[in-house]
């Protein structure tokens, strides 16, 4: 007996060091120690946003190799998304928003045109600078380039106009790059009514809209209900054979009458569905009290800008508004963002939530604590300190879109 143990003692250290080394227990961290907790999280976990405005916040600025007037290669002033400020958060593959705003719906050709000018830029951005970003076109190129340390820029189309009235054009924008669209933006289109629109043109998804989702379920393309009206939304839910995506949604009961954001009724059919809710950060999407805030303060500088006759470009008149704004109307924090995460998975778990910042596309709204992507750490120190393991925030950062993304693939390949 003596002369097997030592045999069980070598055999005891090896069982010992072949195990998963256990999870540390946020509880016990101090706030500098969570925070590091979370930033190795970020760094070592792919990172998937949902909806990142860059593209058309490129058009906008002017995307040359010119750092004065937009290189998003290096630190740039203002916006929200640049490379460093990126790796800093641990963000590696932002949906590039391709995004078409409704005023161009009414101009044929004009939506389909700026479309393919935007993928054009995107893809720019990674031929110019190959060793910072690479397009990505599924979940295997994302890993691929995450093992490279490079960012992923794959693409979402926000507005369906872009297809115009075009079914052929589904397919030519899978080939194009575009792994998700979002069926409507600010106004009914040819596909179905908007959130944002009264009208109600077709009272959910139109006909076309029917053909435009059976389309995309076979060539391969992410069906996103964001931006769309309750009724697109159940519709969409009809028709499609795969899981949706919401790439840029919020939880509607913490922003009463706001349907751009997802009630909880929509959020149990997307799960029923197998779809994953991307949270927006945005003000508006996530904190009602911060929209009724700025409504009353924009209000109040309107008039005081009129009484004392100046313009917003003043400089008297900056230092009083941001002055007035930030004593007025208090932004949300990083908290509110994890509450919405908390109503999604105590309604329907953690397998149908994700994260779709909107940034670079909700202005200065954004809560103290996510201002840009660099900062993506303290939202998950949040989830760390409110119980969510590092599986579950693996789920939140990337496995739960990737399973829809795969999803998708795999039926387009048996179409």
């Amino acid at each position: 007996m003596n002369r097997l143990l030592p045999l069980l003692i070598l055999a005891f250290g090896f069982f010992s060091c072949t195990q998963t080394p256990k999870e540390p227990d946020p509880t016990s961290m101090t706030d500098e120690e969570l925070l590091a907790y979370a930033t190795e999280i970020a760094q070592n976990t792919i990172m998937v946003d949902g909806h990142v405005d860059l593209p058309y916040r490129m058009k906008v600025g002017g995307f040359t190799l010119q750092r004065e007037i937009l290189d998003v290669s290096v630190r740039t002033d203002g916006g929200n998304f640049d490379y460093p400020r990126t790796k800093e958060g641990g963000l590696d593959a932002p949906f590039m928003s391709i995004y078409i705003p409704a005023g161009f719906q009414g101009v044929p050709g004009a939506s389909k045109s700026l479309a393919d000018s935007l993928i054009l830029m995107t893809e720019r951005l990674a031929n110019t600078f190959p060793d910072k970003f690479a397009m990505a076109y599924s979940p295997a190129d994302v890993e691929a380039n995450f093992e490279k340390g490079i960012v992923s820029l794959p693409m979402g189309m926000e507005n369906g106009s872009g297809l115009e009235d075009d079914l052929s054009n589904v397919e030519y924008f899978h080939s194009r790059g575009i792994r998700y669209i979002t069926l409507t933006h600010g106004r009914d289109n040819l596909i179905g009514d908007s959130s944002y629109d009264t009208t109600a043109t077709y009272g959910g998804l139109s006909d076309y809209g029917r053909e435009v989702v059976a389309e995309m379920n076979r060539v391969g393309i992410m069906v996103d209900l964001s931006h769309v009206s309750d009724n697109t939304f159940k519709d969409a839910l009809e028709v499609t054979k795969v899981p949706t995506i919401a790439s840029h949604s919020s939880a509607r009961v913490f922003t009463p009458g706001f349907e751009r954001n997802m009630s909880d009724e929509l959020i149990k059919a997307m799960a029923e569905n197998g779809g994953v809710m991307m949270i927006n950060f945005g003000g508006a999407f996530i904190d009602s009290s911060y929209a009724a805030g700025r409504n009353k303060v924009r209000e109040h500088i309107v008039n005081w800008l009129a009484e004392n006759e100046l313009s917003r470009s003043d400089s008297v008149a900056q230092a009083y508004i941001q002055k007035y704004t930030e004593e007025n109307n208090p932004f949300p924090s990083v908290l509110r963002v994890a509450d919405h995460i908390d109503h999604v998975v105590e309604l329907v778990g953690i397998e149908h939530v994700g994260l779709g910042s909107d940034f670079d596309g909700v202005g200065d709204s954004l809560p103290t604590g996510l201002k840009d992507v660099s900062m993506y750490p303290n939202l998950i120190a949040e989830l760390l300190k409110r119980g969510y393991s590092r599986e579950d925030i693996e789920k939140i950062c990337y496995k739960n879109v990737f399973r829809v993304w795969k999803a998708v693939e795999d039926y387009a390949k048996a179409s």
